[in-house]
């Protein structure tokens, strides 16, 4: 009966290191695979940005791949936004001023989020108000939603009593700062000043 008691003791023994190692593996490897996601998603990989084909505010067609070389400011929002869009294009024009000749280092583009109001006339015109270099984009519907879906912006038709065109966007209103690589570096927030904006610039040319 003791042998038997000693035996059973055994067993459990050898399976609770078993178990005991097991588990200290996995919780190892769930360590690793968090740091692993904090930091991808810390550095900004392939989380925002990617190819886009759009059209330009001449008709002209355009991709992500024209502005490697240079670092792009990018700013989705629509002409017939009454308030936040047109601000966060003088934040960037403003910034863009403080950097002085460094400024022809830096391509700002606006993306349209309302591609069927904001034809390259429409938002030519609205662009010709802010810094000189800045160059529009529209197209398609779809051509518009993949540009969207690769720096993950949302973007959708606030409800209108009167219908028609009479129509706001909702939209993310963040300005992005895309590498030479057109790779993801930062981020500007609505409440980013024009100097605080340049400085960040200024730290990657």
């Amino acid at each position: 009966m003791v042998g038997s008691n000693r035996r059973l003791m055994r067993v459990f023994w050898v399976v609770g290191i078993v178990v005991a190692g097991v588990l200290v593996g996995l919780g190892v490897r769930l360590y690793r695979e968090g740091a692993d996601s904090l930091n991808f998603i810390a550095s900004g990989s392939a989380l925002v940005g990617g190819p886009f084909t759009l059209v330009d505010q001449d008709g002209k067609p355009r991709t992500d791949a024209e502005f490697r070389g240079s670092l792009m400011l990018v700013y989705f929002g629509y002409t017939y936004c009454p308030d936040v869009c047109p601000t966060e294009l003088q934040t960037m024009s403003d910034a863009l001023d403080a950097l002085g000749d460094k400024a022809a280092k830096v391509q700002p583009i606006f993306i349209t989020v309302d591609p069927e109001r904001d034809t390259p006339p429409v938002v030519k015109d609205y662009v010709s108000h802010f810094h000189p270099r800045f160059i529009a984009l529209t197209g398609t519907p779809s051509q518009v939603d993949a540009a969207e879906k690769a720096y993950r912006v949302y973007a959708a038709k606030a409800p209108s009593k009167s219908g028609g065109n009479d129509y706001l966007m909702d939209h993310t209103g963040l300005v992005y700062l895309m590498g030479r690589n057109g790779k993801y570096l930062t981020s500007f927030t609505p409440q980013t000043t024009p100097q605080q904006m340049a400085q960040a610039i200024a730290q990657r040319l």
